[in-house]
């Protein structure tokens, strides 16, 4: 491309959002992208409940193939890294253009101007908040799964499911999840909704159906997630084989 077709470019991307309406629209399309990953991640935790497998933990194997997508043309980790790169360029992307929006909207109501009242959910007055501990959520989770930072309980690299099992041993940190996923189930239903009135979607032949995929979904993903702490936590999902193996070992020499 020339320079001029990039100056052009970049300049449609600017006047894009700088518009109000272009706003929405990236801010509908990064929420998207954001979802999507919401699924995938969900789908790929649920390989936790095949349990430990004698050694050989289905969600272990899972979390070793998406290290190793791609190779040997593209260096190990390399996707996983791509697509943790795009999911933060979106994720700042999302917050930024809803703090603008939000900023936007309040500078242009008159001083001393009622709000007008309108009938909203509960996820709908909640989205601001909700957001706001999912990011800090967010942050917790990274630090505590993926740089093995918050090492309350015994982590190791690799060992996905010993440490998914170490970890809701734990009550706290069972309620830390599960509590996140309802503030997730609740801030994606109006965002589902939202993001359908952002691209034109909705309509009155359509609104009930939005409203009822986007409730079903939410509480799909949140029942999926909280799943994997709460089985762990009541021990329905074994421990790990080689903690189950020293237990073995050790009642044998005991007894």
């Amino acid at each position: 491309m020339s320079a001029t077709g990039l100056r052009r470019t970049r300049t449609q991307m600017t006047d894009l959002w700088d518009s109000t309406i272009g706003k929405k629209i990236i801010v509908a399309v990064t929420g998207t992208i954001l979802l999507l990953y919401v699924i995938l991640h969900m789908l790929g935790n649920l390989n936790s409940l095949f349990g430990n497998g004698a050694g050989d933990a289905r969600v272990d194997w899972y979390a070793d193939w998406l290290r190793g997508f791609g190779e040997p043309l593209i260096p190990h980790a390399g996707i996983l890294w791509a697509v943790r790169a795009v999911l933060l360029i979106a994720l700042i992307v999302h917050i930024t253009g809803i703090v603008q929006l939000t900023r936007r909207n309040r500078q242009a109501r008159p001083a001393h101007y009622p709000a007008k009242r309108l009938k909203r959910s509960l996820s709908s007055r909640t989205m601001a908040v909700t957001g706001t501990l999912l990011l800090a959520f967010i942050i917790f989770h990274i630090l505590q799964f993926t740089t093995l930072t918050i090492d309350v309980t015994p982590l190791k690299e690799g060992d996905v499911y010993a440490n998914l099992y170490n970890a809701f041993q734990e009550w706290y940190f069972v309620v830390i999840y599960v509590l996140a996923v309802i503030f997730l189930a609740f801030h994606l239903r109006h965002g589902i909704w939202s993001l359908t009135q952002t691209l034109g979607w909705d309509s009155p032949s359509r609104n009930r159906p939005i409203r009822y995929t986007a409730t079903g979904l939410s509480i799909v993903l949140a029942v999926g997630f909280a799943s994997v702490p709460i089985l762990f936590y009541t021990d329905v999902l074994d421990a790990p084989a080689t903690a189950t193996a020293l237990l073995t070992t050790f009642s044998g020499v005991i007894s």
